[in-house]
């Protein structure tokens, strides 16, 4: 799987990937790395978030990429402030709503560390935001993410386990759990 955070916008890219088998993961990012994170605005960041990947799946499909092939990632993180992020996880069931499997990214988020107390900049020990990152896998599956970017596998599993068990759905994740 390729994994594009520009969403295929570079030039080229979209008849690369049309050129190949690979599935492919269309990120929203406003801005570029280096500059993503002074003063990202939005007027309604899932609307907006929802609108550039329609866009791209479009640009997708005009250039022969099937829909068995194609991911959405809303970029937690990426050109968001907390505001933002927290407002895409509340709605990422309107992404999921567009019909293509969503991908969800939370992981040790800065957001996560601003939630609870450990902010970008610091040493994180082994495990500090641990409890953060499960919480907002399990809330992203609950809003329909399909597959997760998660750094504890094992620990991610099982809560996704207790969560599907709870809800009276077979204790085998459909989820697809990814390091």
């Amino acid at each position: 799987m390729i994994n594009d955070i520009y969403g295929l916008r570079m030039p080229g890219a979209v008849e690369a990937v049309a050129g190949s088998d690979c599935a492919v993961c269309l990120m929203h990012m406003q801005g570029e790395p280096l500059t993503m994170q002074q003063q990202p605005s939005y007027r309604n960041v899932v609307a907006d978030v929802q609108l550039f990947l329609r866009r791209r799946v479009q640009a997708a499909r005009a250039a022969g990429i099937s829909d068995d092939r194609l991911l959405l990632d809303p970029g937690f993180g990426f050109g968001k402030t907390l505001q933002h992020n927290l407002e895409l996880l509340r709605g990422l069931d309107r992404l999921a709503g567009e019909g293509l499997p969503v991908l969800a990214g939370l992981s040790r988020k800065s957001m996560l560390g601003a939630i609870t107390g450990r902010p970008l900049g610091e040493r994180l020990a082994l495990g500090e935001r641990l409890a953060a990152s499960i919480a907002a896998a399990v809330l992203a599956v609950e809003r329909g993410a399909r597959i997760l970017r998660v750094h504890d596998v094992a620990e991610t599993r099982d809560a996704l386990a207790v969560w599907q068990a709870l809800r009276g759905v077979d204790a085998s994740p459909s989820t697809v759990v990814a390091a």
